[in-house]
């Protein structure tokens, strides 16, 4: 899957809430996303394309209300956002293009940065264990 497909295939393949948030850059409500309390190890792919995005190892609780990482495991573009009157980086899908969440640099070591993640983009993958 990637950025090439059309909307209408876009909308086949996601929920709506899917396609709200991560076609059209929408936010889910806070602590909405059973992703927040997700502790296991694996990774958090993209509910669009499935490219890993996030390692379990870089997730922390920041009480925002939305899953955050320190970091990116996989390809993520940053693009300035000014909407809503302010101005903030966004974070986007390097494979589809979807709308992941934004970065803010109030976040802990070893980054200092808080991916702000909408649970809605991502999908978990557990390790597997033998």
């Amino acid at each position: 899957m990637d950025k090439r497909l059309t909307e209408t295939e876009w909308k086949a393949r996601l929920t709506s809430e899917q396609y709200r948030i991560l076609r059209e850059a929408g936010t889910e409500r806070p602590w909405s996303s059973p992703l927040n309390d997700e502790k296991r190890e694996g990774e958090f792919v993209c509910a669009g394309c499935g490219a890993v995005l996030y390692g379990s190892s870089d997730k922390f609780d920041s009480g925002c209300g939305w899953p955050s990482f320190t970091r990116a495991e996989g390809d993520i573009v940053e693009r300035p956002d000014h909407s809503h009157g302010m101005v903030r980086t966004e974070l986007l899908c390097g494979r589809c293009g979807g709308h992941l969440g934004h970065v803010f640099d109030d976040g802990p070591l070893p980054t200092g940065q808080r991916h702000c993640i909408n649970g809605v983009s991502l999908a978990f993958v557990p390790e597997k264990t033998e």
